[in-house]
């Protein structure tokens, strides 16, 4: 009886350590998740902030040909 006392407690130790260790392992990756989708959110920004300046280039360019073209005309 002696040795079954000590394996139930052995076994009730050892879930409990197997328990604190999954719930360290998964606040560290909540905390590696949150991380990453702020990185996500700050690269959504950049990445709208170069598609808009893509599309000024774009639109500086046409402007600049037909600006070419006109004084190319007037000679």
């Amino acid at each position: 009886m002696d040795d079954l006392k000590k394996m139930a407690t052995a076994l009730a130790v050892a879930l409990a350590i197997q328990t604190i260790g999954g719930l360290v392992w998964a606040g560290g990756a909540a905390a590696r998740i949150a991380t990453l989708e702020a990185r996500v959110g700050e690269q959504r920004l950049v990445a709208e902030r170069l598609a808009r300046l893509e599309e000024q280039g774009v639109a500086t360019r046409a402007a600049v040909e037909r600006i070419e073209r006109k004084l190319e005309g007037g000679r």
